[in-house]
């Protein structure tokens, strides 16, 4: 009898520890469904609607995206998220691995000079927008201390002017993301085999040579697993345009993010806002789709190759 308790005690417990980890995860996966898919469908079916300050759900078929693509302001939007991720990802992924390389060098005061790098990534992009924008105002920022300094002819006025105002966010962008980049190249760079870098260097190949043609090669998957985070970073780009340039000036500044917000907050406009959402997570899916079959087909393989 008390073998048979014991037993049966094990077993209840055994149930408990196989099953508490899915009771806990459960709520996540539930609401991220929920969240994703059913939103997502929801929000699909309301740019197909005739919806206009509240929800209506007489069919209109396409006509709300026909009334996006004609509109002026959603290729001003469109245009500035391929100006700013061709800049923003090329840039940023160019600083990082050129920070990344120089504290792989094993310099003194490593660990400070990862903090200052990483800091950026700690202060949120609305923060980040807003210190910027007094940076950029005339009357209190660079151009101001400049002036002071008796330079009276120099202009630094970004934000104010139409054609270089997306500078402005660009550059902001870049310093906010520099230093992820940078973490992830660095482990990436900290992972290569010891061995083969010796081998590079027994045979002659110098500092610059072996960055290149050993090192860099080997982390390829990271350069892949970086530009896809920043794509994504960029694609929803809204609280750093608000921040400091409220899309300004004019629509100069416009992104698809503060498109959406604007026509379905703002304007009262919730179909051709639901149909903007629509194109944002269309432009995700073109970034988030492919990468994921490219995991895929490496993990199956490595399972070859193993």
């Amino acid at each position: 009898m008390t073998g048979q308790s014991v037993s049966t005690g094990t077993s209840t417990w055994d149930r408990i520890k196989k099953w508490t980890p899915i009771f806990i995860i459960a709520p996540s996966i539930v609401a991220s469904f929920v969240y994703v898919f059913v939103f997502a469908g929801w929000t699909l079916y309301i740019s197909l609607s005739d919806s206009t300050l509240l929800p209506s759900y007489g069919f209109k078929g396409l006509d709300n995206y026909i009334s996006l693509w004609t509109n002026r302001r959603w290729s001003v939007a469109y245009t500035n998220l391929l100006y700013f991720s061709l800049f923003y990802v090329t840039i940023s992924m160019a600083f990082g691995l050129l920070l990344a390389i120089l504290i792989d060098q094993k310099i003194r005061a490593e660990s400070f000079w990862r903090t200052i790098f990483l800091y950026p990534l700690a202060v949120s992009f609305i923060a980040t927008g807003t210190v910027w924008q007094w940076l950029y105002n005339p009357s209190s920022g660079i151009q101001f201390l400049v002036n002071a300094m008796g330079w009276t002819d120099f202009q630094f006025a970004l934000t104010s002017d139409r054609k270089n105002a997306i500078w402005a966010i660009i550059i902001t962008g870049i310093w906010g993301s520099a230093g992820f980049s940078m973490a992830l190249f660095l482990a990436g760079l900290r992972s290569v085999d010891p061995d083969i870098i010796k081998a590079a260097q027994i045979d002659g190949a110098g500092w610059f040579r072996t960055y290149r043609k050993v090192i860099l090669p080997t982390i390829g998957p990271i350069f892949i697993a970086v530009a896809v985070v920043l794509l994504q970073f960029a694609i929803k780009t809204f609280d750093l345009a608000v921040a400091l340039t409220n899309s300004g000036p004019g629509i100069s500044t416009t992104f698809p993010a503060t498109y959406v917000y604007d026509f379905m907050f703002q304007r009262g406009e919730i179909g051709e806002g639901a149909a903007a959402a629509m194109m944002v997570l269309a432009a995700l899916a073109i970034v988030l789709v492919p990468y994921s079959l490219y995991l895929v087909w490496r993990k199956r393989r490595e399972a070859n190759n193993g």
